[in-house]
């Protein structure tokens, strides 16, 4: 009996204030929406590094008299270069590119933009070694040791670039986070006005409770469990529109960026995401529940 009494209380304090209510479980779906948004946004970004990184190179290009000159890299400098590369311990390989290889493979790059590959000609292409280490990581000491050499132009090291990539996405993650954060704070306070007008609306049942014996704890289980409940709403609409979103937008993103994001599973979303989502809204609903009863319902 004490447990249905509790059940149809909550229920009833639900349908009682039912547009705060609403407003309560839209505003927390939205924060953890954009909560959610963000842990996607490292899982993807996890996902690319660990991608990129084992098909990182540095580019050592060559001068124009070896790529005019040196089709095999037999001669020198070009041979004490890739003999000095092949030596280093953080290399795993060395694999030379003449001028025809790396026309070749600008054209299969470009190859959706034949106006460019078009002017494009091989003797504007440098001679180039690629090598590719070990780690990935460590490929500023490669940089260090041949800029400058004779017989290097100049020394390209991807994974700058991607540091720089993964930079920019970092701060779309931290972006999203805020928003988040910002959205979460008007759950909250959503959440602690809701529980004050659900407590004030039935202050004479509670005082009444209180007097035939009720515990503190008893009276104000219903508060709480309405703010836990409106959470759960919240974080599983949440959930339910980054799904959405996933089928309705993102796919068809990420598929124009052939390949260079990785997809978004909806195994990404529904674990671990959608749980971190679930356990997160109905603890702070509840830790929220709790402060603001403490505070605001002393009687």
């Amino acid at each position: 009996m004490r447990a249905s009494f509790v059940f149809s209380e909550v229920v009833t304090g639900l349908r009682r204030n039912v547009t705060m209510t609403i407003a309560m479980i839209l505003t927390t779906a939205i924060s953890l929406g954009m909560f959610g948004g963000g842990l996607l946004f490292v899982r993807t970004i996890d996902k690319m590094q660990a991608s990129y990184l084992d098909d990182v190179e540095v580019t050592v290009y060559l001068t124009e008299d070896i790529s005019a000159n040196d089709q095999d890299c037999t001669g020198e400098p070009c041979a004490s270069i890739r003999q000095s590369l092949e030596s280093n311990q953080a290399v795993e390989s060395v694999v030379f590119e003449d001028r025809a290889q790396a026309y070749e493979r600008f054209q299969r790059i470009f190859e959706g933009q034949p106006e460019l590959v078009e002017l494009a000609r091989p003797e504007a292409l440098p001679a180039s070694l690629h090598v590719k280490l070990f780690d990935p990581a460590r490929s500023d000491v490669i940089v260090q040791e041949f800029s400058g050499q004779a017989g290097v132009a100049n020394v390209d090291d991807q994974n700058k670039f991607l540091d720089r990539f993964f930079d920019l996405l970092n701060s779309g993650r931290n972006g999203t986070f805020i928003i988040a954060l910002i959205a979460a704070l008007a759950a909250v306070l959503l959440i602690a006005n809701t529980i004050q007008v659900s407590a004030y609306t039935r202050r004479t049942e509670v005082g009444i409770m209180r007097l035939v014996g009720a515990t503190r704890w008893y009276t104000q289980l219903p508060f709480l469990l309405e703010a836990v409940v409106a959470g759960a709403l919240g974080a599983i609409l949440g959930v339910a529109g980054l799904v959405a979103l996933k089928y309705v937008a993102l796919d068809r993103i990420l598929e124009a960026t052939g390949g260079a994001i990785p997809k978004i599973e909806l195994f990404d979303v529904l674990f671990p995401v959608a749980p971190i989502l679930l356990i997160t809204s109905m603890l702070i609903s509840a830790v929220t529940g709790y402060v603001t009863l403490r505070l605001y319902v002393r009687h």
